[in-house]
């Protein structure tokens, strides 16, 4: 590339953040230096944008100041440069040396337009990005038009850029990459992203991913998305039971997936990964217990039966014929007692194992509830994954059988043990069940077809679901669904291509289905 950054005619090959930009006006508490909000937004992000990225600074700037950015820029794995107008060649030089292989256009992010430094760079092939809210004057350059004023770009918030490099990439590489936007909670996105999951620069299979914020106009970020990928269950802020139906079918969202939903409703041939409609049976675990009745219909006498446990609605442990239901559901202790709400709300994974039926009163599950038969299962379970049309499965430890977890309820006179599925498991803290593990044989093409059966009945494009089997029976119990499931006991370099094409074939339908005039 040798001085120039303009890496001919492709998108955003690397970004360089003025300290300005980083920098907040404020010291903190401490009379140190801090970073802005919007950088502590978009470091993060950028860090596995998959797009090298810089911090500069002037020789200047006091060494408080330096040491802050030295710190941000080990942290995140960022380079640093010097950045002067006097010097500029040098550190153009410098950065082409260091991004060689980067390709592209180079950013160059200030909350003010230098102009000496605007027009070295800009002669180099650079495009200049100014924080407009922190630099409102128009730079005497672009006024008298010394500085092309289609190589600078104003954005009023540093939260904009990964739109406006998406932008950029779309008007400059056209439209043969398909735009992702995703919407998650920070640490689901930090789980994803560390693994390669969302880069900002085009995948092989020619994906390029932008994080959505609620911090701005959800509608505006998302007219440069192709393909809308969400973990909308990360987003709900209460979900009931409606008054005329068992299942749950009242869930209310936080404003910024209410204006997705309208965002989607307006734009019907949109893809997204996947509707909202479509996920609501995964949040209700009495729903996922009724479809998974119809399993039966897989089962042939020349293999083991899979099937949903045994369970039963409960409103109210307290109700007089509670033992007679439970009995003729085929439930008998010790079970396993769960919320019907499977995620989304504080409380949907606290749960219980219930070893004697009398202990059902005054249970501290939230209602309603669901009670589930409890499989012994040697203490491992199988956790299958679906990724469009790929299936990958991990095996991992799970709870120990009954009596083991009897043994441990018993130094607290049989009382249930109560859990948070999220945070830790009921542990016998024995070996002797999971030692048993060698003759409970998978059906690995039995729990295929299940896992094919799902994704047509639920019609979603990732999911997942965890298999047990029961040690007396072989039979294989699917225990939980669930959806856009982390997949992270698949190996990276299998599981994010797999990813990656899911995505891209949900893409591959929207355009199908725009074409013949039906909205997926």
């Amino acid at each position: 590339m040798g001085g120039d950054g303009g890496g001919g005619g492709g998108g955003v090959g690397g970004i360089v953040l003025d300290c300005s930009v980083l920098l907040a006006a404020e010291v903190d508490e401490n009379g140190n230096p801090s970073l802005s909000i919007g950088a502590q937004y978009l470091l993060p992000k950028l860090r596995y944008s998959n797009i090298p990225t810089g911090i500069s600074y002037g020789l200047g700037l006091s060494a408080n100041k330096v040491s802050l950015l030295e710190r941000i820029a080990k942290l995140y794995s960022f380079h640093r440069f010097i950045m002067n107008a006097s010097s500029v060649d040098d550190t153009v030089n410098e950065i082409a040396l260091a991004w060689h292989e980067a390709g592209g256009r180079f950013l160059y992010v200030a909350s003010t337009c230098n102009e000496n430094l605007s027009l070295r760079l800009i002669s180099h092939g650079w495009f200049i990005i100014i924080l407009r809210s922190l630099g409102q004057e128009l730079a005497e350059g672009i006024r008298s038009g010394e500085i092309d004023n289609s190589s600078v770009i104003y954005i009023d918030k540093l939260e904009e850029l990964p739109s406006t490099i998406c932008h950029f990439n779309r008007k400059v590489m056209g439209n043969d990459h398909v735009t992702v936007g995703y919407i998650m909670k920070p640490s689901r996105e930090a789980d994803f992203a560390k693994r390669g999951a969302f880069p900002w620069y085009p995948t092989e299979s020619g994906l390029i991913f932008m994080p959505i914020t609620f911090e701005l106009n959800v509608s505006s970020q998302l007219e440069e998305v192709d393909v809308i990928l969400h973990k909308s269950t990360d987003e709900i802020i209460s979900v009931e039971k409606g008054i005329s139906s068992e299942f749950l079918d009242k869930i209310t969202y936080t404003r910024g997936i209410q204006e997705l939903e309208r965002y989607i409703e307006s734009h019907p041939f949109v893809g997204i990964v996947d509707p909202l409609n479509k996920i609501v049976p995964v949040l209700d675990r009495l729903q996922i217990q009724q479809i998974l009745l119809d399993l039966g219909n897989l089962n042939m006498e020349a293999r083991c039966k899979i099937r949903g446990p045994h369970f039963l609605k409960v409103d109210n442990f307290d109700e007089a014929d509670l033992a007679e239901r439970l009995l003729a559901a085929k439930l008998t202790p010790p079970s396993i007692v769960k919320p019907q709400v499977a995620c989304g709300v504080p409380d949907a994974h606290s749960m219980a194992i219930v070893f004697r039926a009398q202990d059902y009163s005054s249970l501290n599950v939230p209602l309603p509830a669901v009670v589930q038969e409890f499989v012994d299962h040697s203490c491992t379970i199988f956790k299958f994954y679906v990724l469009g049309e790929r299936i990958f499965y991990a095996v991992k430890k799970s709870i120990p059988n009954a009596n083991s977890l009897a043994k441990l309820s018993e130094k607290n006179g049989l009382k249930p043990l109560l859990f948070d599925s999220l945070k830790s498991l009921p542990d016998a803290k024995e070996n002797e069940d999971h030692q048993k593990t060698s003759h409970l044989q998978l059906d690995l093409a039995l729990a295929t077809d299940a896992a094919c059966w799902l994704r047509k009945r639920l019609d979603l494009t990732i999911f997942g679901f965890d298999v047990v089997i029961q040690e007396t029976t072989g039979d294989h119990v699917i225990v939980d669904v669930n959806y856009l499931p982390s997949f992270k006991e698949v190996p990276d370099d299998v599981a994010i291509p797999a990813f990656w094409e899911a995505i891209k074939s949900k893409y591959k339908l929207r355009r199908i289905n725009e074409a013949t005039g039906a909205a997926s």
